[in-house]
């Protein structure tokens, strides 16, 4: 999420290609052999004969005489009770109070507009709540809430406020609330988890937002929730909210086929060898396409088995379960009968745009909406799939109905993110040049970097619609989806020889995993997704430093010399920049041994989310209110940061000035040409707004993602002869460009720089 697991936090197996997934290739004896579509597809029908009188026994009135303390499906007040705080109760609700009101005609909502978004924020903080270091009783929201940190927000240029998933989450056993598995991805509830506030502090939170001219964008999770009141009335059959879900109730005759549920569990993981004899019995598709979070014994398939539960009805049920991701997120239904699932999701957005006040949305792990039976020996086909695309249409186009816009974590093919954009979410982050810029930076070389920005503008990707991250609560991710699934037989240039998508991705995460763990010892391996760091430790990596310790003074202006450069790259190309707070500060990662504890399930990604302290709020914190240990920050709190010019975030001012005065963001990428250095990386831009007929100034970005400083040719077909080439920071003509269309350039290492063309007078008659 993805994550955004958001694309998540995922670890794959090795892909499966289903047929026509792969590029074109192949000899003239395949043009003979049809194709089998999905929709073309014929199963054999292994349907139980349905018992009627079975069905409807034990479904008359009863009465109840119940301990009141019981928590099962024989006591009334426990089912009032859940459904009281279920989501779906909410939805309905709020569904009701919206339904016929001329405000959901006011907008236009159809199509994705990426410059429209862009318009209302175009700078974006990330927030992680668990992580942020607050005053001595202040919540989280108040925090964010806070005047004087949108007034240093608005010094610095930062527009946006991502608040991160802030609603309850995790699940419900018996009477009481259990933990978040999944850093409250696992919604259970749309009101605001009182660890981070209340809605009231939510609500002033957008207000002050919109006093300083900036937004408030929330979380919605469209694939799954988390084992909360509406997952335990639909365990027990009530109502609708069996249909939230992709569950199976299994008839007591074959609970022989399900793995037993440990003493202290509600459910079981089925190893491969189940998963495959329920299939063949017709009660569930079967294998996925991947297995996400795959860990041997633990995780071997993404289906899971309830243990018995008792339903108001009197009838005891087992389910079969779908979870794309851990036990304790069971996946959404978006084509159940009822569309419980859909009412839920729907609702849970209008809550957070019409009662919080937010302006928009990540959509989470939404590239996992549909899943549908493939032919005999194949797995289902569960990514791409038709139904994700109607589903993000509808979540996005309800979204834009009432004045919002939206953005996925999506990190599948460069041909999936365009896809599902083409008529969902207006924006999408960018799993496309992030772990390529990350090599750049690893390596010295812009290679594998270049490669992706190509492709993805021949692919029809721009990076206007992208939401150009740095570092986030996820890891540095390197599944290069894209090369490894999709176009893994498909050959490319890279290194001066032929390789495969497969071989490339191979290559490329060797060498992630080479300079950034292979001598330093603060940086780890989070399964097969990618490497757990923060961008300070992934330039610390970069530069050969071994340990923590070892990180002087000397260092920091090295360091912050990269970081710039990160900044510059993402901020100065079209589309949304966004850096969470461990980037203003520069955090390090967490030693290992200071959350050993979170580290014991295997999730590495705890060491980069340090607890941080933005405005020096409690500067004898050592922990966060959420008990994440303090971290250290090269760069220190905001504020003095801001009184010292040379500092990261005065200097990430002025990259920010730049993109502002010159209207980068909403600009079009028309060239990414080759270069004459291995470390430097130009795009070429119009600044048009979108137009392509618009006279428009063209602007030139240039990076040198090498230590050592560098001289070469800038040369691209857009670059018109004589004109001059300006540094928009000094505003010094530094050149003119030839009659070749280039011009010279130099820079130190890490630097960037900012240029404008100013095109020649026409010549008189």
């Amino acid at each position: 999420m993805a994550r955004d697991h958001e694309q998540p936090e995922d670890l794959y197996t090795a892909p499966i290609t289903l047929p026509g997934a792969a590029g074109s290739g192949g000899d003239d004896t395949d043009l003979d052999m049809p194709e089998i579509s999905y929709d073309e597809q014929r199963y054999p029908a292994r349907p139980r004969r349905l018992r009627p009188r079975d069905q409807f026994r034990g479904g008359s009135v009863r009465r109840n005489m119940t301990d009141p303390r019981t928590a099962n499906g024989s006591n009334p007040s426990y089912i009032e009770w859940l459904v009281r705080q279920s989501m779906l109760k909410d939805a309905d609700v709020l569904a009701r109070q919206l339904s016929g009101q001329p405000a959901m005609w006011r907008n236009p909502y159809a199509r994705p507009d990426a410059r429209r978004a862009i318009a209302t924020t175009d700078v974006w903080f990330t927030a992680y709540p668990i992580s942020l270091i607050t005053r001595p009783g202040q919540s989280f929201l108040a925090a964010l809430g806070d005047d004087a940190l949108w007034s240093v927000f608005e010094r610095i240029g930062i527009t946006a406020i991502h608040t991160g998933p802030v609603k309850r989450a995790g699940g419900i056993t018996d009477w009481r609330e259990t933990p978040s598995v999944d850093g409250h991805f696992d919604r259970i509830s749309t009101s605001i988890d009182p660890a981070f506030g209340t809605e009231e502090e939510f609500r002033t939170l957008c207000d002050v937002a919109d006093a300083h001219g900036g937004s408030v964008i929330d979380d919605i999770v469209p694939g799954h929730t988390g084992k909360g009141a509406d997952f335990r009335l639909a365990e027990m059959g009530f109502k609708d909210y069996p249909g939230i879900y992709h569950m199976v109730d299994i008839p007591p005759e074959d609970w022989h086929l399900l793995p037993d549920v440990a003493e202290g569990y509600d459910s079981v993981n089925l190893d491969p060898a189940t998963e495959h004899e329920l299939a063949e019995r017709g009660y569930i598709i079967g294998a996925l396409q991947r297995v996400i979070f795959y860990t041997p014994g633990v995780k071997e398939t993404n289906w899971s088995a309830t243990a018995p539960v008792l339903g108001p009805d009197g009838v005891t049920r087992r389910w079969v379960y779908l979870h794309y991701f851990k036990q304790g997120q069971p996946s959404i239904n978006w084509l159940d009968p009822t569309f419980a699932g859909m009412r839920l999701v729907i609702g849970d957005a209008l809550h957070s745009l019409g009662e919080l006040g937010t302006s928009a949305l990540r959509l989470d792990a939404n590239g996992f909406l549909g899943v549908e039976k493939s032919a005999e020996g194949l797995p289902a086909w569960s990514e791409g799939h038709p139904l994700s695309h109607a589903a993000n249409h509808i979540i996005a186009g309800m979204v834009r109905k009432v004045g919002g816009f939206t953005f996925q974590e999506l990190n599948l093919t460069i041909e999936d993110i365009r896809d599902t954009g083409a008529v969902g979410a207006d924006l999408s982050y960018d799993f496309i040049g992030r772990p390529g810029y990350h090599h750049a930076l690893a390596t010295g070389q812009t290679e594998f970097l270049r490669l992706a920005l190509t492709s993805s503008l021949e692919l029809g990707v721009h990076p206007v619609q992208l939401v150009h991250g740095m570092q986030n609560h996820d890891e540095l991710t390197y599944e290069l989806v894209h090369w490894a699934t999709r176009h893994g037989d498909d050959e490319y240039r890279f290194r001066g020889r032929e390789i495969t998508g497969s071989e490339l991705a191979e290559e490329v995460r060797a060498d992630l995993t080479e300079h950034l763990t292979g001598t330093a010892d603060y940086n780890r391996v989070f399964t097969q997704n990618g490497i757990a760091c923060t961008t300070t430790s992934l330039i610390a990596a970069s530069r050969g430093i071994a340990r923590l310790d070892d990180i002087g003074d000397d260092d920091i202006p090295g360091i912050r010399d990269a970081h710039l450069l990160l900044c510059a790259y993402n901020a100065w190309q079209p589309g949304v920049f966004a850096l969470s707070g461990w980037d203003l500060v520069g955090m390090l990662t967490v030693p290992a041994d200071e959350v050993s504890d979170l580290l014991g399930a295997g999730d590495t990604r705890w060491i980069e989310r340090g607890a941080h302290d933005l405005l020096d709020s409690d500067p004898t914190a050592t922990r966060s209110a959420s008990g994440m240990p303090r971290g250290r920050a090269l760069y220190g709190a905001l504020p003095a940061q801001l009184d010292d010019p040379e500092s990261f975030a005065s200097r990430l001012s002025g990259i920010l000035d730049l993109r502002r005065a010159h209207g980068i963001a909403s600009a079009s990428q028309v060239d990414i040409p080759e270069v004459a250095h291995s470390g430097m990386l130009v795009l070429v831009h119009r600044l048009d707004d979108g137009d392509p007929r618009a006279e428009a100034v063209t602007q030139v970005t240039v990076l040198n993602f090498s230590a050592e400083p560098i001289e070469g040719t800038v040369r691209s077909e857009h670059l018109a002869p004589q004109s001059e080439v300006v540094d928009a920071a000094t505003r010094d003509v530094i050149g003119r460009v030839d009659d070749l269309q280039s011009f010279s350039v130099s820079l130190p290492g890490y630097g960037a720089t900012f240029l404008l063309l100013n095109a020649p007078e026409p010549a008189d008659d």
